[in-house]
């Protein structure tokens, strides 16, 4: 076995998580309008344009959120962590919106403050409290 220790990653960040979504638009209007997301790309490949990239993201955020359609008919089931810096505030928000609310936000000894909610296909999303800065 080769010890590739001292060899040094040029992996900085975890920039793309990706979800499969039954309806690309939908799910884009989703993100959109309950979570406030904004789109980072729409792109168009293959040889007559068949296959769409679309990612989506909060303002002002790294990372983003690839929206992508069923590969063998087979929707939802990731989960991601989104940072909030008022938990209880998006909460409330979440729930003005008709947001259902998977698990309330919960305090747990060790861990942010966190509570989740599903996207229409069924990926699981955690709004976490951001760590302090």
């Amino acid at each position: 076995m080769t010890d590739n220790t001292t060899d040094t990653s040029t992996l900085t960040n975890i920039g793309v998580t990706m979800f499969t979504v039954n309806d690309v638009d939908a799910a884009t209007a989703w993100y959109r309008e309950k979570l406030g997301f904004e789109i980072r790309a729409d792109v168009r490949f293959g040889e007559n344009g068949e296959n769409r990239w679309l990612e989506v993201a909060p303002p002002g955020s790294n990372g983003r959120l690839s929206l992508n359609p069923p590969m063998g008919n087979q929707p939802g089931g990731g989960t991601i962590g989104i940072d909030s810096s008022d938990v209880m505030a998006e909460f409330a928000r979440l729930q003005r919106l008709g947001v259902t609310i998977d698990m309330p936000p919960t305090p747990t000894p060790g861990a942010p403050l966190l509570f989740m909610i599903s996207d229409p296909d069924g990926n699981h999303i955690a709004v976490v409290e951001a760590p302090p800065t």
